[in-house]
């Protein structure tokens, strides 16, 4: 019948050489990857000013897997296969994608040493979880491709405040 096949684009990508390993912290169960413009500047941002690492990649594909204290996220060089619609920037509109950390000090140093705006202010915040609030000081950044983190650390639990009856 016909000649030879063309390689399929994603077999080839997800065979193309690499290093590293899977994540020391195991596989999350909910791992979102990100189509970017430019990987380096992505992991420098990543890696340089939010403190993850590459747990893998695969240069050749423009693919790397980043870790940090159990966060995962995934980077993908934009290749036009899997983009389902028009992508203007900034990407990621109408998510956020919240990072818990140990310390939020040695980031808003980093992003602050690199002249890196910051979309808010570290702040105090709590939420309702049920019966108590959690408590996070918070702050959101946007990546080089406009996504949008917000780092937070951890303040514990606090009882909902009692509210006055009228």
């Amino acid at each position: 019948m016909g000649g030879p096949q063309a390689e399929d684009p994603a077999v080839a990508r997800a065979q193309s050489p690499g290093s590293g390993a899977p994540p020391a912290s195991g596989w999350a169960s909910l791992v979102p990857e990100l189509l970017v413009n430019d990987l380096a500047a992505s992991l420098t941002f990543w890696c340089g000013r939010l403190g993850f690492h590459v747990a893998y990649d695969r240069p050749a594909s423009g693919f790397a897997y980043l870790e940090r204290e159990g966060a995962q996220v995934m980077l993908c060089r934009r290749n036009a296969g899997w983009e389902t619609g028009d992508m203007r920037p900034p990407l990621g509109q109408g998510i956020n994608l919240q990072v818990k950390v140990a310390s939020l000090a040695p980031i808003v140093a980093a992003l602050d040493a690199a002249g890196w705006p910051l979309l808010e202010e570290p702040q105090e915040a709590w939420y309702r979880v049920g019966d108590y609030e959690g408590g996070q000081r918070e702050f959101l950044v946007q990546d080089p491709d406009g996504y949008l983190v917000r780092l937070a650390e951890d303040l514990g639990r606090r009882p909902v405040p009692i509210s006055p009856t009228s």
